[in-house]
């Protein structure tokens, strides 16, 4: 990992703490808020790729763990790893992570925009929802008590603003790989 890699996992892990300080929405059925951090996670894998884009998350974590208010609400320490919350943060890890990859398959500068634009969609979707999903439904239900199927129902109500995520997460990765051709290779 050269110096490059670093700063670009330093600046997305900064854009996944600002996005934080917007407000959480509790919607009051399940104990997770909806929050805007997990677009820089779908942002970090899609711009980045995989290692840098998980390397950013884990340093968001990190700076959390250590006590510092920067997850969404101000919430940072220890505590947030005790939290049902606490799946989707392990998820966050996963899903820059498969987002990432599945850029680094998926997308290449050789495609028509259009082509490129949905396999950022597509990456986005898995990474940032589905295994984002998958960790934190798990984690949800088995801490909570709630069950599989109660915690998923309650998750369904987050679909609709995560793909508008994924959305967004896919336009500026085609935006960025159109604009930026110097940026290096996602690796």
């Amino acid at each position: 990992m050269v110096t490059r890699d670093l700063v670009l996992a330093a600046l997305f892990a900064a854009i996944i703490i600002v996005l934080g300080l917007l407000p959480s929405i509790m919607l009051g059925f399940i104990p997770v808020p909806i929050t805007a951090q997990s677009l820089g996670v779908m942002l970090a894998g899609v711009v980045l790729g995989a290692k840098r884009g998980m390397i950013a998350v884990l340093l968001v974590l990190l700076i959390a763990a250590i006590g510092m208010p920067v997850l969404s609400g101000g919430r940072g320490g220890l505590a947030v790893f005790a939290a049902p919350t606490t799946g989707y943060l392990i998820g966050w890890v996963a899903a820059a992570f498969v987002t990432g990859f599945l850029c680094e398959r998926l997308v290449n500068r050789e495609q028509a925009g259009l082509v490129q634009g949905v396999s950022f969609f597509i990456a986005a979707l898995i990474g940032g929802v589905v295994v984002l999903y998958a960790f934190g439904i798990t984690y949800l239900a088995l801490v909570t008590g709630m069950g599989l199927s109660k915690a998923f129902l309650g998750s369904l109500a987050f679909i609709p603003g995560d793909v508008l995520k994924a959305v967004v997460a896919a336009l500026a990765g085609r935006a960025v790989m159109a604009g930026y051709p110097l940026l290096p290779q996602r690796a």
